[in-house]
């Protein structure tokens, strides 16, 4: 039988980001997505000018409807939240689907690169913070987990030490894994690597008892939507119960090669990478 996950993210029209992202990579890694939309946008919310429209009194009624169907989940996957009150949301749909056997992966949305985004407040950090020890995995950036931890982000910027910075980065995370998630994989992190002197790109994965890091090399530019991509993958690895840290490898891999493909081509960060043709590298063996 095939494996389910609940995705409660945002659609977007442009930006291959959020669901749009989230239904593409899960279900091309053999496993269904369920999408449960928390906001329909025109387009992401780093374009200049964009509508939306706020799904937060239609959720419940939503997944209502689920929970008469008797659906049942082997996973749930949040992202992009809109308001503090859709987090609320969550915790009342997470009290009728998280079950013994499902596992919750939360993506704190809340910034990146040092900065809070547009619909970043202190109640939704609180909020966040709870759903976040709520949480199996959790797969926030370096600004999210600074917002997490309490910690200033200029702190993470100063350091420019690969031991170091990464020594720091894992405290952060077992510091959250105390009181909630077994796994933190901190995504998007910049560094120098110190056995060829060559700017890298990496995520670290992060438990009690080992860490791993996968790095590739820094090609420049951000775009929107890979930490959706990457986010995804994990989630569907996570259904398969698939070995994370191959995941780990293979969608990094992946996003390199969008990566470079947008970076020739000139596309606008707000567009987002050229992944779709790539998707093929996120199947399995079994597949």
């Amino acid at each position: 039988m095939t494996k389910k996950i609940a995705v409660i993210n945002d659609l977007s029209g442009f930006g291959k980001c959020s669901l749009t992202a989230a239904i593409s990579v899960i279900a091309a890694m053999g496993v269904q997505p369920c999408p449960l939309p928390t906001a329909v946008l025109s387009a992401q919310t780093g374009y200049d000018s964009y509508f939306l429209d706020d799904y937060t009194d239609k959720m419940e009624p939503f997944f209502r409807e689920w929970e008469k169907m008797g659906a049942a989940f082997d996973g749930i996957y949040t992202g992009f939240m809109a308001g503090s009150r859709q987090i609320e949301q969550v915790f009342a749909f997470l009290d009728i689907f998280y079950k013994r056997d499902t596992f919750l992966l939360v993506d704190p949305v809340m910034g990146d690169n040092g900065k809070q985004y547009a619909i970043f407040t202190p109640e939704l950090l609180r909020l966040m913070k709870q759903l976040v020890l709520r949480a199996d995995i959790i797969t926030p950036n370096l600004t999210e987990l600074c917002l997490l931890t309490d910690t200033d982000h200029r702190m993470i910027e100063n350091m420019t030490e690969e031991r170091h910075l990464l020594t720091v980065i894992s405290q952060m995370a077992r510091n959250i894994m105390q009181k909630g998630p077994k796994m933190v994989i901190v995504t998007g992190i910049q560094f120098l690597d110190e056995a060829d002197g060559k700017e890298k790109m990496g995520n670290l994965s992060v438990t009690k008892t080992e860490e791993h890091l996968c790095a590739f090399p820094y090609i420049g530019g951000s775009y929107s939507g890979t930490g959706d991509i990457f986010a995804s993958a994990v989630a569907a690895g996570t259904a398969k119960k698939e070995e994370i840290t191959s995941v780990m490898e293979k969608v990094g891999a992946m996003i390199e090669c969008a990566m470079r493909d947008a970076v020739q081509e000139q596309i606008p960060r707000n567009d987002g990478i050229e992944y779709e043709k790539y998707l093929w590298m996120l199947k399995g063996e079994q597949e």
